[in-house]
């Protein structure tokens, strides 16, 4: 009989300090996260030192908890996994040094982690995988679209050429003074809102899987500035609902597109957008019409947490990677 592998996960790689241990991957025993969002409320987004600071001081208090959650002792534990990146490199640097401190005091191999590869995985812990699959990712960093036709790997097949789906959320809810994570507030929004505005929808050169919302972002910022001048008088909520039309349409349909062309068994979300409920339920509809199965997380799965670490670490770790003691932070770590 197999043994269960077992692996702590540790994810410090923007405002969420946070440690798991998962078995085989698919199994969540104890997910600890420490968010910051009421120290990054009040400057509107993320303020890297500060960020950094509040990694130190709650990395200790969050592992410590992991462990009192659960029976299981560093004798069971078999790796450490840690995001190497992408991220804020003082975030991600307080992670991984800990992550190095405990793997020489324990003596357990260290498997470094991409982010978004967390993000892909965080689905595994509801469904096992059926390749090849198509993984949308949508988060404040990124939007992709990357196929996986086995564990572990990664063709990227889209990407953003300019903002990403979240950070376009961000910036037009600090236009309509919403407060930080813009995000969920426009998505409230919309769904009490009208489409009455015609927003543009980036389609790009035919065939082409990237996205691009930076036009989109400064279609709804003229269209409020250009509405003040004149003294009209636009709801929010039916900003919020055409902007999020316009986003969700472009990434429902070019995902829809993509697993048809690939020939996909699965479709996966993963990112923090993927907590979007007017997406999620966009998706749900445009899928249910397919024979292609749609996985979308459990909302506390999209967010960062160290779950999904511990869960892409495991197929790391069963593949035979291992980091040394000279792992570094990268904050542009590419996705292979």
């Amino acid at each position: 009989m197999k043994k269960d592998t077992i692996i702590l996960g540790i994810e410090t790689s923007c405002d969420e300090t946070a440690v798991s241990i998962v078995r085989n991957g698919t199994e969540i025993i104890t997910n600890v996260v420490a968010s910051q969002i009421e120290s990054h409320k009040r400057f509107g987004g993320v303020v890297p030192e500060i960020a950094s600071r509040h990694h130190v001081e709650q990395m200790t208090v969050v592992l410590e908890e992991a462990f009192e959650n659960t029976d299981i002792t560093w004798d069971e534990v078999d790796a450490i996994a840690v995001t190497e990146g992408p991220g804020l490199v003082g975030a991600l640097l307080v992670g991984v040094n800990s992550a190095k401190a405990l793997s020489f005091a324990k003596q357990k191999p260290l498997v470094g982690v991409h982010h978004i590869a967390g993000h892909i995985y965080a689905n595994r812990l509801e469904k096992d995988f059926e390749f090849p699959l198509l993984a949308l990712i949508v988060s404040g960093g990124h939007t992709e679209l990357v196929l996986m036709r086995e564990h572990g790997s990664y063709e990227l097949i889209g990407e953003t050429r300019d903002d990403a789906a979240g950070e376009a959320y961000d910036k037009v809810a600090r236009m309509l003074n919403l407060p930080y994570p813009g995000g969920p507030h426009i998505d409230q929004l919309a769904a009490i809102g009208e489409e009455t505005i015609e927003f543009p929808r980036a389609w790009l050169e035919e065939g082409s899987y990237d996205f691009s919302f930076s036009g989109l972002k400064s279609a709804v910022i003229n269209k409020i500035h250009n509405a003040k001048q004149r003294g009209e008088i636009l709801k929010n909520e039916d900003i919020a609902a055409s902007f999020q039309a316009s986003v969700v349409e472009v990434l429902t349909t070019k995902t829809l597109e993509a697993a048809k062309e690939y020939n996909v068994s699965q479709v996966i979300v993963a990112g923090g957008v993927a907590a979007n409920k007017g997406l999620r339920k966009e998706l749900e509809a445009v899928f249910s019409e397919t024979d292609i199965p749609l996985l979308i997380p459990n909302i506390k799965l999209c967010t960062d947490n160290a779950a999904m670490i511990a869960a892409a670490g495991t197929i790391a770790f069963e593949q035979g990677r291992r980091s040394g003691l000279d792992l570094n932070a990268n904050a542009s770590l590419m996705l292979k």
